[in-house]
């Protein structure tokens, strides 16, 4: 008896109208119905089609989430979430970082229902790391004007990873964001003591 395996139905790309503008509420249901699809909404409500990282990204990310994970649970005072969950910040842009800590107050604040959906928050730490590429929304450019967007939106620190120059900019809650050369050690503001990042094993990856 030989299985034959019923055809798969062609996958189309998703294709937005330059000028089209969705509300946050919009944008939930349109991402609803494309789960495949890995999409933002700007603060101005046009679709952001974001595309997979490289593997080496994606495992340099794996490494920020179990560090962040092993401080989480040792404080016991923050909630550590990965690149696929959204947050509706307060500009009405829907966002999902590489990785990012919420103070566990805050999220259990939070009803059941927004919990379930797109938080409406700015977690307090972000963190993205930059694809080798200035390209895209994954580029550097692109990235800084999304740390600058978290910074406004009321983030208390955020990092940006430059894998490829081996450097780290640390935007905090306000200023200009500085820029570490090389570190070994990243440390966190006072906001989140006691964490501290081994980039040696993040840049190893």
């Amino acid at each position: 008896m030989t299985f034959t395996p019923s055809p798969t139905p062609d996958v189309l790309p998703l294709r937005f109208p330059s000028g089209l503008r969705l509300t946050p509420e919009q944008f939930e249901l349109v991402c609803a119905e494309n789960r495949e699809a890995v999409l933002e909404l700007a603060a101005d409500g046009r679709v952001v089609a974001m595309t997979p990282t490289g593997s080496e990204t994606s495992g340099r990310n794996s490494e920020v989430l179990f560090q962040l994970l092993q401080y989480a649970k040792t404080s016991g005072r923050w909630k550590v979430f990965e690149s696929s969950g959204g947050f509706k910040l307060p500009d009405r842009s829907v966002v999902s970082p590489d990785a990012s800590l919420v103070c566990l107050d805050r999220w259990q604040a939070l009803s059941a229902d927004e919990r379930r959906r797109f938080a409406p928050l700015c977690p307090d730490l972000v963190v993205e790391l930059a694809s080798p590429s200035d390209e895209g929304p994954r580029g550097v450019r692109a990235l800084r004007e999304k740390m600058a967007a978290y910074q406004r939106n009321g983030a208390c620190l955020g990092w940006l990873f430059l894998p490829e120059e081996r450097a780290v900019e640390v935007w905090s809650a306000a200023g200009d964001p500085q820029r570490l050369e090389n570190p070994t050690v990243l440390t966190a503001s006072a906001d989140f003591p006691g964490l501290r990042l081994q980039l040696a094993e993040i840049w190893a990856v």
